[in-house]
């Protein structure tokens, strides 16, 4: 990614802000007007320099700049969102008094949304900080399921997604997941794809917590496209050697009992495929939900899918899986880009059915580039099998 361009963008629309915001407070105050834009042109030096810091400098400054660039990138955001929200706000007013003039005080309107823009943005993005710092709250999700053998009742998969170890996000904060993950005691632990953003030499290290996962069945994780940026092919060996199983295209099977003297446990196919994109990475990892359940055995009770992205739930359904397991959008992540996921993905959050498919996607347990998190909060989900 070249700086040049990434820069031009961002003084662009940070002076398209400014060049709507800024002559509205300096009629109230001639610095309010005036530090807006000085605020305007940091953030849109810092913006790109956060984005390429690990190549234009080197530790510490590179991650002092990751953080600077990175904040001001959400604080950027909802400044974009909210200026472009008041100026079809202004456009309404400006209709209505033109069909009864005198109706709206369009001066007033215009002073007290220059003033309260900034001050929302800044909220927004504070709480947004706060809530993607903080540790994933746990989500209970029951999925119910016909004729669930009474051995499986109650079953329970602990679900991790999205965490982007990288630039913001290391050892501290993984080990906080880990410790909340085991505090479940669940059957299982699935990690649904984009753990890391960065090679395993930057990153390697940071994720060494994972081997710490405790269940009754093992940890298993499904490549995500961000794996895929970052050197899939050494990740994947990297997490073999924490003890955790990857899962390309493949099913392995869990014989589940709640008493070790039960004769005949309940067999369990935990399925999983490589990222809905692999393939323009490496043709050898394309998707394929069919062939991760070949050899599988007819009296398995059920079937779960891990995949990465929900859009694989087509394909899953297909194949004859009782539930997918995905992650991908972050719900979003912040608003109102919650709104847009659905343009490219079937679900955003949440269980949903596709006919004979339950489909969970996860709002992500970590974030992706700004940590900031409005509308949409992280979470480890906790999924337990109920009969219907």
């Amino acid at each position: 990614m070249a700086l040049a361009p990434v820069l031009l963008l961002s003084l662009v629309l940070h002076a398209f802000i400014g060049w709507r915001v800024a002559p509205d407070l300096a009629t109230v105050n001639m610095a309010l007007g005036t530090s807006l834009w000085v605020a305007l042109l940091i953030s849109a030096l810092l913006v790109p320099l956060g984005l390429l810091a690990r190549i234009v400098a080197k530790p510490p400054l590179s991650e002092w700049l990751t953080w600077l660039g990175l904040l001001c990138m959400g604080l950027f955001s909802s400044l974009l969102v909210l200026t472009v929200l008041r100026e079809l706000l202004l456009a309404l007013a400006w209709l209505v008094d033109a069909a009864s003039p005198g109706s709206v005080s369009l001066a007033h309107l215009h002073t007290e949304t220059a003033l309260a823009l900034p001050i929302l943005a800044l909220l927004a993005t504070a709480l947004g900080f706060w809530n993607a710092r903080r540790t994933a709250a746990v989500v209970q999700v029951d999925v119910p399921i016909a004729n669930l053998p009474e051995t499986l009742q109650g079953f329970t998969v602990a679900q991790i997604s999205d965490i982007h170890v990288g630039p913001t996000i290391k050892t501290r904060y993984v080990q906080r997941i880990v410790d909340r993950v085991n505090g479940l005691q669940a059957n299982m632990v699935a990690i649904t794809g984009d753990l890391v953003d960065g090679s395993v030499n930057e990153l390697g290290h940071h994720i060494q917590p994972l081997s710490q996962l405790s269940s009754t069945h093992g940890t298993f994780f499904v490549t995500g496209n961000h794996e895929y940026y970052s050197g899939a092919h050494s990740w994947i060996t990297a997490l073999r050697s924490l003890g955790v199983r990857v899962l390309m295209n493949e099913h392995v099977l869990i014989h589940h009992s709640t008493d070790t003297q039960d004769p005949e446990p309940a067999v369990v196919v935990v399925a999983g495929v490589a990222d809905y994109n692999a393939h323009y990475f490496d043709k050898s990892h394309r998707s394929d939900p069919q062939k991760a359940l070949e050899g599988a055995p007819e009296h398995a009770v059920f079937k779960l899918l891990l995949a990465h992205q929900p859009r694989s739930a087509e394909a899953a359904s297909q194949a004859g899986f009782d539930l997918q397991l995905s992650g991908h959008t972050h719900g979003g992540q912040f608003w109102p880009w919650n709104h847009f996921v659905r343009l490219q993905q079937p679900f955003t959050a949440g269980l949903h059915k596709l006919r004979d498919l339950w489909v969970y996607t996860s709002r992500g347990t970590g974030y992706w580039g700004p940590p900031k998190r409005f509308g949409a909060p992280s979470e480890i989900t906790q999924l337990r099998l109920v009969r219907a």
